[in-house]
């Protein structure tokens, strides 16, 4: 595959070719509808958005969930996604979605490749943020993702403290959604 972003047929081919289930095809189905919701918005608010790369990354983000599905998921879809030859801006949304992002202290504890997994560019960013909107196939409030997370990893876990920061700056960008008001 070239360096080119792959389309959206072949990027759902490659989650089919990779062996994902249904269940994450549909996630990622999910999540790059409310990616490319919140990037059109973001664009009608003036921000320069790479929409194509949003919906790509939004569709490979859990590529990785084809062999595992613990937080590893992220590294192996990098290493799945640099197989495939995709571009660099696609391998970096995959890398970073997790959580609002790995830092390089938590990335040495999980003992990936020591370097920063945190989401950077908007294209990064509006993906992480849409994943933690996204439970399945549904669009959930910010509480409710807060709530799982501190159940999981604790109320103080940094993660927390990142996945806030996403949704504030988003709302501060787009204001509301019309799914904050689902659950």
């Amino acid at each position: 595959m070239s360096k080119e972003l792959p389309s959206k047929k072949t990027a759902l081919k490659l989650l089919t070719q990779t062996s994902c289930s249904n269940q994450v095809i549909q996630h990622c189905t999910a999540v790059k509808k409310l990616a490319t919701q919140i990037a059109k918005v973001c664009k009608k608010k003036g921000l320069t958005i790479d929409l194509q790369l949003v919906q790509i990354g939004a569709l490979l983000h859990d590529i990785g969930r084809s062999r595992t599905h613990t937080i590893n998921h992220v590294i192996v879809g990098v290493e799945i996604a640099e197989s495939f030859n995709l571009p660099k801006s696609v391998v970096s949304i995959i890398g970073c979605h997790a959580g609002g992002g790995i830092t390089q202290e938590e990335a040495e504890k999980l003992g990936w490749p020591i370097k920063q997994y945190l989401p950077k560019t908007i294209e990064e960013k509006i993906v992480s943020y849409a994943d933690k909107r996204v439970e399945g196939m549904q669009i959930v409030k910010i509480e409710r993702t807060i709530k799982k997370l501190s159940k999981e990893l604790g109320s103080t876990h940094s993660t927390i403290n990142r996945v806030k920061k996403l949704h504030y700056e988003f709302s501060s960008i787009i204001g509301k959604l019309e799914t904050d008001f689902t659950t």
